[in-house]
């Protein structure tokens, strides 16, 4: 029965670079999948398109590219990437340019997916009698429409696959779920239907969904006995095994730091995972009800029994919003009665804020080295045992000038405020906001704007 190898090469816009070439280099794997994507990374992307209509796509690309297209080069494997975020065919441009600055890759073939930003399509939806009220407490979508600066369909495997077929190389998408990554290799290198092999597509989408954060699976991020892992200083991120009948083991490239195990599958398997029982995707509903783990070896663990049922008739859309401004303000107390100084610090500012007139919808704040991480679901620490602890004070406004003036009223506590005011982090300057709303929409509508591009190295 026929394996395919599948690496994890990132969870994150931002994540190291390191594990995915050691695995491209010693994982001897077919595949390198790469997950950029979160919704707060869209925001930072739409940030960076807003100020450079060339920008938008996850930066590092740039060192991705140059890294790992020699590699895929000279072993044949493969890249798919949603690091294209708000502007896929910007992505393409720039690996396209790295490509012939490293020069002999001629013959390489990159494909690039479009159709998931239907932010100049919403007008159509809501004439085609698409609500587009939010999913989770049907809010009116009239609320936020004249303030949304992007939206995103989440869109599933099918265009990557399509890619694949057409003989690409690199793949370069922009939002799709995380698993739809990982996933595709899968139908496409065992035929999978993606309309009837639901068994099959919950075990790829339980694949995906274990490797889509890199190392939190392989080790990192562990909670149970994170000291018993070896070497996080050179982790590696995972492989699964997949055979052609769905089954497939978790492991890792030989030589390299972290732990794969039961323990640390199980706690990824139930990471944002809210209903195990149907975990929705455009590819299936995914069943973890039955699920079995199993060590069979150092560094490998055995899954089996994910089930599933038909795709939904829907994609799910992600839009931003703007949602206000944030201002805010950090800075230390040092023993004795550090908790006591900052509190009273707290009550000045908060006065000068009533006495000036300033009107926020929010005020915020937190005592790190106290109640900041945990804030009352825990019990916290006797005050007067804290060395020192940091005073957070944030405001949310509608209005930008407002939220700049809560920096002004801090500086002054250095001389008119409770005694050893030290380690003042700063005022941040005006931080604009922005809302998530997410709604569905009819899976035919979608799909008509998606379009599958493979261009070849020259």
């Amino acid at each position: 029965m026929r394996t395919i190898r599948i690496g994890a090469g990132q969870g994150f816009y931002g994540d190291s670079i390191i594990p995915a070439i050691e695995t491209a280099r010693n994982g001897n794997v077919d595949y390198l999948c790469f997950d950029s994507l979160a919704e707060l990374t869209l925001a930072i992307l739409q940030k960076d398109r807003q100020r450079d209509p060339a920008r938008g796509y996850a930066s590092d690309i740039s060192s991705t590219m140059r890294e790992l297209l020699p590699l895929v080069k000279a072993k044949g494997l493969k890249l798919i990437t949603n690091a294209g975020g708000m502007n896929p065919l910007g992505a393409l441009r720039e690996t396209e340019r790295v490509a012939h600055e490293l020069g002999g890759l001629q013959g390489l073939k990159i494909a690039v997916v479009t159709g998931d930003d239907v932010l100049p399509k919403l007008t159509s939806f809501t004439a085609e009698g698409v609500s587009l009220a939010h999913m989770e407490d049907g809010r009116d979508f009239a609320a936020v429409q004249n303030r949304i600066s992007f939206a995103n369909a989440y869109l599933g495997a099918e265009p990557i696959v399509e890619a694949l077929r057409q003989g690409a190389d690199i793949v370069i998408t922009g939002r799709v779920s995380d698993s739809a990554l990982f996933l595709a290799p899968l139908i496409h290198e065992f035929g999978w239907h993606v309309e009837q092999d639901w068994e099959l597509l919950a075990q790829g989408v339980l694949m995906g969904h274990l490797m889509e954060c890199s190392g939190q699976v392989s080790g990192g991020n562990f909670s149970g006995d994170w000291q018993s892992v070896e070497s996080l200083e050179n982790i590696g991120f995972p492989i699964a095994e997949v055979r052609e009948d769905g089954e497939f083991v978790m492991t890792k490239a030989e030589g390299t730091g972290g732990l794969v195990s039961v323990a640390t599958v199980k706690e990824q398997l139930l990471y944002e995972i809210h209903d195990p029982s149907s975990y929705m995707t455009p590819d299936v509903v995914l069943d973890l009800t039955n699920v079995q783990l199993q060590d069979i070896g150092p560094n490998r663990v055995s899954v089996t029994g994910a089930s599933g049922a038909a795709r939904p008739e829907t994609f799910k859309v992600v839009m931003g919003y703007a949602d206000g401004w944030l201002g805010q303000a950090i800075w230390g107390y040092s023993w004795p009665d550090a908790v006591a100084k900052a509190k009273e610090a707290d009550r000045i500012i908060r006065k000068q804020i009533e006495a000036l007139g300033l009107h926020y919808e929010e005020i915020r704040t937190d005592y790190m080295g106290l109640n900041s991480l945990h804030g009352s679901v825990l019990a916290q620490p006797p005050a007067e045992e804290l060395n020192e602890v940091y005073l957070r004070i944030a405001v949310r406004t509608n209005n930008r000038d407002a939220a700049a003036k809560l920096g002004r009223l801090v500086p002054p506590l250095m001389l008119s405020g409770p005694p050893a005011m030290g380690a003042f982090l700063g005022v941040m300057k005006p931080r604009e906001l922005l809302g998530m709303w997410s709604c569905l929409v009819p899976r035919e509508i979608i799909e008509r704007s998606i379009r599958v591009t493979v261009t070849e190295v020259v």
